[in-house]
């Protein structure tokens, strides 16, 4: 067992195991950092979305990429981490297509989630209006690459039951895009695609066949704020809400 450190995170005291990741540490101390792209137990995460930036030696660094160390001094809460964290968010909303009332995940995205949470109204950035496609080819799920966020949970959390990745990204900079291996996709039994489609933190990937899982009042974000949410491997639903909002 490995020795306990101390580290300081908004000049609260806390003891923690070495190379024990910041975002889940702070979370069992009583400390809360958004994230987006973090995933419990996901590993060595990329920091791709940075909705989870803290200061650590003057610096503005990804708290899910930082391991415990002995003597770290983190701020996680200031006037301009929240600013920081409500612009990149305002960000991530103009560069897709995210209108909440007509999304079938709307009461269950954690990007909406951080929207109401950071108190964000109208964006301080022009829109991209990007022309992305909405890929129907699976017979399971429905693709809205207009809504994919590039958190990379898709690409680097999921397999299938062989152990393949069905998700990959392809291009470089402003041309990176997630591709779907549509006949692995398709090969998914009903638990897998419930979990591939709890795993998107927004409504990129949605399932076929059904609308909305739950009635508004119910969803996984109306009753709880999103730093007291627990994902979990969710279990297969035998509703089936089917329509529109």
């Amino acid at each position: 067992m490995k020795k306990k450190v101390n580290i300081t995170i908004d000049g609260k005291s806390i003891s923690a195991t070495p190379d024990d990741n910041i975002v889940e540490v702070a979370k069992a101390n009583g400390v809360y950092i958004p994230t987006l792209c973090f995933y419990p137990d996901m590993g060595k995460c990329l920091g791709t979305c940075r909705v989870c930036t803290v200061k650590w030696k003057r610096h503005h660094v990804a708290a899910c990429t930082l391991k415990v160390e002995e003597g770290m001094e983190l701020t996680v809460q200031s006037d301009e981490l929240k600013d920081l964290r409500k612009a990149l968010v305002e960000l991530l909303f103009v560069e897709g297509n995210h209108f909440c009332p007509g999304c079938e995940k709307s009461g269950d995205c954690k990007l909406q989630a951080l929207g109401y949470e950071l108190q964000m109204t109208v964006p301080r950035f022009h829109y991209r209006f990007n022309n992305r496609i909405i890929e129907y080819n699976s017979k399971k799920i429905l693709f809205e690459h207009n809504r994919c966020i590039l958190c990379k949970r898709c690409t680097h959390k999921f397999k299938d039951s062989k152990g393949r990745r069905v998700f990959f990204f392809k291009g470089k900079g402003c041309h990176l895009e997630v591709e779907m291996v549509t006949e692995l996709v398709d090969q998914l039994n009903e638990e897998q695609v419930d979990h591939l489609v709890e795993l998107c933190p927004v409504g990129a990937l949605l399932k076929k066949g059904k609308g909305f899982d739950r009635p508004y009042g119910e969803r996984k974000y109306d009753k709880t704020p999103v730093g007291q949410t627990t994902e979990t491997h969710p279990k297969p639903s035998t509703k089936k809400h089917k329509g529109l909002l």
